[in-house]
């Protein structure tokens, strides 16, 4: 994540993951959400804060959720099911459960069927945010699979050339294993900036930077302009633009790549047109793929670790120290953060504490936690 999205020094408060888990689960706990699923949607928020993922952990999510339960727009206890299926493919009718307890069954499906038939695709309608997407695609690696997720989001994101926003930021993920190496794990949004790190920008004072947003009348902001004062891109007079900014730049290969999410998220999943729907109305896309049906699996392991070291040891261009692959940032970030504590900003540690006093829950989060 950019140097400007991080939380400063001096507003930043260190907490423990073991005491963060629980008081997430708590959260869900009482909101209704059964007790095998508390931890699971604990989990994929914790999984996106130690990795350094802030724009899907607890400061950005956690009290977008507890809205969309209490508002009644998220189910507690949905009903989901399957609505078709076949030995390697299945959809899946969310039952507008949230997306981070329900996507990752959906990928456990498609686990199973890659280890029948070499892979497996889940497409699931009317669902609730996924939470940080790589958290499904990295399910598929213990498997020695590779792991795809899509999610085809509400509409922020303008296509080429328009002025109004008829796409999500529809992010693609995909994690693939190696041997001795980290993990490859790539997961972006196809805008140029992902709407939550508006968000961040927001709390932590920084600006967006050119390319980033549309100005009011929907051409693309080329110079850097504060964030809206909105509590959502959705109430603000700007759009995000997909990625490239400009079509002298490649933003038609932005805009093409985000009408694939909705084509395979959205309208394949049977929800319709997701760049059309209400807010809180998602498209998901899990896929995983067996490597020892295409390969053997130590070759194809041993040779991603070759390929993630010549990438590792490329000379980096004067002004940087090194080069990273996708995945290893995180990985490394994942590591400092079990050691010195999630570092959260002052503002997310007093909601934390509201919220506790709130729903009676036990204010545990005890690393470096102001008086």
């Amino acid at each position: 994540m950019l140097e400007i999205f991080k939380v400063a020094s001096e507003e930043e408060v260190r907490v423990e993951a073991d005491g963060l888990r629980r008081t997430v689960t708590e959260v869900f706990r009482k909101m209704g959400v059964p007790p095998e699923d508390c931890g699971l949607g604990a989990d994929v928020l914790l999984s996106a804060d130690l990795r350094g993922v802030e724009t899907h952990g607890v400061s950005n999510m956690l009290r977008s959720y507890v809205n969309g339960y209490t508002s009644g727009s998220i189910n507690p206890r949905p009903n989901w099911r399957i609505l078709r299926e076949t030995p390697s493919t299945a959809n899946i009718d969310s039952d507008g459960g949230l997306g981070i307890i329900v996507t990752p069954k959906a990928m456990e499906i498609a686990i199973e069927k890659a280890a029948a038939s070499g892979m497996g695709v889940v497409t699931i309608r009317n669902s609730g945010h996924l939470g940080m997407a790589s958290y499904h695609a990295m399910m598929a690696l213990e498997h020695d699979m590779i792991g795809v997720c899509m999610t085809a989001c509400p509409p922020l994101v303008v296509p080429t050339y328009g002025a109004e926003p008829r796409l999500g930021t529809n992010p693609i993920a995909l994690a693939a294993p190696a041997d001795e190496e980290p993990p490859f794990v790539f997961d972006a949004a196809m805008c140029t900036v992902a709407a939550n790190k508006v968000k961040l920008a927001q709390r932590v004072g920084a600006k967006l930077m050119p390319g980033w947003v549309t100005n009011p009348d929907g051409s693309p902001a080329m110079e850097a302009i504060d964030p809206p004062e909105t509590d959502s891109m959705r109430d603000s007079d700007m759009s995000l633009l997909p990625l490239g900014s400009t079509r002298e730049l490649g933003s038609h290969k932005g805009y093409g790549l985000t009408a694939i999410v909705e084509i395979l998220g959205g309208i394949m999943s049977g929800g319709g047109i997701v760049g059309m729907a209400n807010r809180g109305v998602f498209g998901h896309f899990v896929a995983a793929y067996s490597i020892e049906a295409f390969m053997d699996t130590a070759e194809f392991k041993s040779t991603m670790d070759e390929w993630l070291r010549l990438l590792a040891s490329t000379k980096p261009a004067p002004g940087h120290d090194r080069v990273v692959y996708p995945g290893l940032p995180e990985f490394e970030e994942q590591n400092d953060r079990l050691s010195r504590g999630i570092p959260l900003h002052r503002e997310v540690v007093d909601w934390f504490r509201s919220i506790c006093e709130e729903l009676s829950i036990p204010f545990e989060l005890v690393r470096g936690t102001p008086s």
